[in-house]
């Protein structure tokens, strides 16, 4: 059965799939036109970068494509509000955002008839997000790769928050690594559509050096793990050595701050700076965020091959209306 179109406030996408906003330009432009062309929500990642920057790649991606271009920007950051005054005057469809939770946001999307999405995770923030204006809201579980805002799996979080999430689109995000689970997802937990983001670095376009693809194709499950982030959330990444020295203790104390860029940091390193070193391969000194999942995921493919693939598994199983208490079979 053919899947259904994904529509969040005024705009529509053809599939029901969002590309994780994955900052520090690990979701630029080149991997969200492709996503957008396909007939996704495509996502730049907005956090811990200058706003001219950001304004720049967002008009880039708008002159490239007619599809829905997204920018997700944490709340966590400092100058929040100018990245989101930033991206809404560059152009941008859609403000997803979370990493805390801001009232103010629902004002300016209105304000601007901007469709303003929260990714939360749990039914109370949900429900607060659905009242307060939210035009959709993205369920992320401990299965998601960066900032984690439960320690609990998706199918256990889902069906609370879809129980009280009535008026809106509810998103599923976190470990899903194919079209299977995606289908899962709508099928017999009533989600309207899923994000995912680790399988979109192991994509041709996701302009990272290759050796952070790469280290994605080595990971085994035991290589990714928890660990402590500046920004006073657990993170999900790949256990480098850098992470490894953070789980035995070495002090990394950053001697100073040249980003400014959290509300709230405890300076145990700076996040932006091992971020940047991810980006750019630095496999010693870079934070590699992960998702769960990802050592399930064996091969760098091209966009379009990736939606081909979720789109194909997923219309091959889907069945509207199935059923929470119906099992859902795919092919091993």
């Amino acid at each position: 059965m053919k899947l259904p179109s994904l529509t969040i406030g005024r705009l529509t996408a053809p599939i029901p799939l969002i590309q994780g906003g994955m900052s520090i330009r690990v979701s630029t432009s080149s991997l969200a036109v492709p996503v957008a062309a396909c007939g996704g929500i495509g996502v730049i990642g907005g956090s811990g970068i200058p706003t001219e920057e950001l304004q720049e790649d967002i008009r880039k991606a708008k002159k490239a494509t007619d599809g829905v271009i997204a920018v997700n920007i944490m709340y966590a950051m400092k100058n929040f509000y100018e990245l989101v005054i930033g991206s809404i005057e560059a152009g941008v469809d859609m403000i997803i955002t979370g990493a805390g939770f801001s009232r103010d946001i629902f004002k300016i999307g209105k304000k601007f008839d901007i469709p303003i999405v929260m990714i939360v995770s749990s039914p109370t923030l949900g429900k607060l997000a659905e009242k307060l204006g939210a035009a959709a809201v993205i369920v992320e579980a401990k299965e998601a790769g960066g900032h984690l805002g439960t320690d609990q799996p998706l199918r256990t979080i889902f069906p609370p928050i879809r129980d009280v999430v009535k008026t809106i689109p509810l998103i599923a995000a976190g470990g899903i690594t194919n079209g299977y689970e995606m289908a899962e997802m709508m099928d017999r937990y009533g989600a309207d559509g899923i994000q995912i983001a680790s399988r979109f670095v192991l994509s041709e376009e996701c302009d990272v050096d290759d050796e952070f693809k790469q280290a994605y194709l080595r990971a085994e499950k035991d290589d990714i793990v928890l660990t402590t982030s500046p920004v006073g959330l657990p993170g999900r990444a790949l256990r480098t050595p850098f992470v490894q020295a953070l789980a035995e203790g070495v002090k990394m104390t950053a001697k100073s701050c040249k980003h400014l860029c959290l509300k709230k940091c405890d300076h145990h390193y700076c996040i932006n700076e091992r971020l940047n070193a991810s980006r750019q391969g630095d496999l010693q000194e870079g934070l590699f965020f992960s998702g769960e999942n990802t050592y399930k995921m064996k091969s760098i493919l091209p966009v379009a091959e990736i939606f081909r693939q979720f789109v194909t598994q997923a219309e091959s199983v889907y069945k509207e209306n199935r059923g929470f208490d119906q099992p859902l079979t795919a092919p091993a």
